[in-house]
């Protein structure tokens, strides 16, 4: 019987790298896209915010947010360590419209997504929401409550936004990192149905 060469042996000894799961993180401006990637990561967050300068006057958008002075001109990126086996990557997009050609780069790869809502300004999250359905990328909805001003009722929140029904809808404080953990959890419950649904 042949020696297997010693470079085709598998050495147990030797740690395998994790799997990687890519989450993407919608939604309009200054919804709270940075604050739930911090909230959740177990690193501090990379982030890629700027000051609002005169030159943003007649082209951002400050309705309901304007005492907001910086915004995210990349991405903000945090990290997820489930078990030695399953890391998950945040990737938060920038909100504003002049930036949105970035959604295109960070999308690849993505397992799926949490579009967040502010109830003040649900138009705003209109073109995330349509960014994942027409690429067939699974999602779930953040409506961010921390400004406890939300006077609408789950059923309006949904007309609204016109959601499938199957689209999973959660109502917190994206500043928690418990809500943050229940948005993932609902993300990992929402793939694994679309899995196990039947084909056809």
């Amino acid at each position: 019987m042949a020696t297997p060469h010693p470079s085709s042996a598998v050495d147990a000894t030797v740690p395998t790298a994790p799997a990687a799961v890519k989450i993407l993180i919608a939604g309009g401006f200054g919804v709270g896209k940075t604050t739930l990637v911090g909230s959740v990561s177990e690193v501090t967050p990379l982030r890629t915010e700027e000051y609002l300068t005169r030159a943003s006057v007649g082209v951002d958008d400050l309705s309901g947010v304007d005492q907001k002075d910086t915004t995210t001109v990349a991405l903000d990126f945090g990290r997820i360590t489930v078990n030695p086996d399953l890391v998950v990557y945040l990737f938060g997009t920038p909100g504003q419209e002049r930036f949105w050609f970035m959604w295109n780069d960070l999308v690849n790869g993505a397992l799926g997504g949490i579009v967040i809502a502010d109830t003040r300004r649900l138009d705003t999250s209109f073109a995330s929401i349509d960014f994942f359905e027409s690429r067939g990328i699974p999602f779930v909805v953040a409506i961010n409550c921390f400004h406890s001003h939300n006077t609408r009722t789950p059923d309006e929140i949904r007309a609204a936004l016109d959601l499938d029904p199957q689209v999973p809808m959660l109502l917190g404080d994206v500043r928690e990192r418990a809500f943050g953990r229940d948005l993932l959890l609902a993300l990992v419950d929402h793939l694994m149905d679309l899995a196990a649904a039947p084909v056809g």
